[in-house]
């Protein structure tokens, strides 16, 4: 039995340490699935994609894009983009923004639209929680007409898939300070059925797979001019490997940054980017990957990223540098 005494200092500290606990918890009982959803090398810079409780965590209107363009020269390898918009609102307890995301691999195409609410808990003046709700639309189409094929009288290929529109929603808890953080969210609950095999009678064979994230990071001081900010994301769901990605970037006077990235099976990647102003951001990285046999036939993964934060309502804080 705890006792707290009735001290709001020690009930704030039983209340992060249940929330650790069950972060822990939660993620060590994930361990055994894994990931099959789009990947960024920038995920760090992407978190409102994939945990809602981001909204309005920068005290400004931010709006950030990437792209990916993976394994070049490999014919119909993934092309991803995607654009967040995020802001606090009202008494900047409530944060909103929108999410898009168009993916390509092959013949198919994946586009996605989510608005992402969150709500904040002040647990101290340096610390604070936020809980996410995701909700929106996924859009999914196979090109089938626009593919190579040895027999073009094949008729299961003559012409293109319909178009499929499926709703689904997410959550997330994201807790933060000026110095760390740490998420877990599933941003997609429902399991959806893309298309059934009317074949074989309605037997599902693509569906929507629920995913679930464990992201963190944190930043420190190597010397007066340079800090390193290590960060990862675990990223699993059922009937695929563990995937988890860990980086760590040296800052130089706040200015420009590089970084190394490690992905378990998959690759290696290296990071730069700069703060052109205290408002634009921009990235760039290149993966390596050694993890599936396309390895012998592509030229690497490359990315881009530009984030601008465009309203504070402190205008003092466009000097304050914001690391995560």
């Amino acid at each position: 039995m705890i006792s707290l005494n009735n001290n709001p200092n020690h009930l704030k500290y039983y209340i992060m340490k249940r929330i650790f606990i069950t972060l822990i918890i939660v993620a060590s009982s994930l361990i055994g699935f894994a990931q099959q959803d789009a990947m960024f090398t920038h995920y760090m810079f992407n978190t409102l994609a994939v945990n809602p409780g981001y909204a309005g965590t920068r005290d400004a209107l931010t709006v950030t894009g990437l792209h990916r363009t993976q394994w070049v020269g490999f014919n119909g390898a993934p092309t991803t983009q995607t654009l967040t918009l995020h802001s606090p609102i009202y008494n900047e307890n409530m944060g909103l923004g929108l999410s898009i995301l168009a993916d390509k691999i092959g013949p198919t195409d994946l586009k996605t639209i989510y608005v992402d609410y969150s709500y904040r808990i002040k647990v101290n003046e340096k610390s604070s929680l936020r809980f996410g709700l995701k909700a929106g639309l996924n859009i999914r189409q196979n090109g089938l007409a626009d593919l190579s094929l040895n027999d073009p009288n094949d008729q299961s290929f003559s012409v293109n898939e319909e178009s499929h529109l499926l709703p689904n929603f997410g959550f997330g808890m994201y807790y933060y300070t000026d110095k760390y953080y740490v998420g877990l969210s599933i941003p997609r609950l429902l399991q959806n059925d893309f298309n059934t095999n009317v074949v074989t009678g309605g037997t599902d064979i693509a569906s929507e797979k629920r995913h679930y994230f464990l992201i963190a990071g944190t930043v420190f001081n190597v010397n007066e001019n340079i800090k390193l900010k290590p960060t990862t994301l675990l990223k699993v769901t059922h009937g695929a490997p563990v995937e988890l990605d860990i980086t760590g970037t040296l800052l130089f006077k706040d200015l420009v940054w590089a970084g190394l990235m490690y992905r378990t099976g998959d690759a290696l990647g290296v990071l730069i980017g700069a703060n052109i102003t205290p408002q634009l951001a921009i990235g760039y990285s290149y993966d390596w990957s050694f993890g599936n046999r396309t390895f012998k036939y592509n030229y690497g993964s490359h990315e881009i990223m530009l984030m601008y934060d465009f309203i504070y309502k402190d205008k003092s804080k466009i000097r304050s540098p914001r690391y995560f």
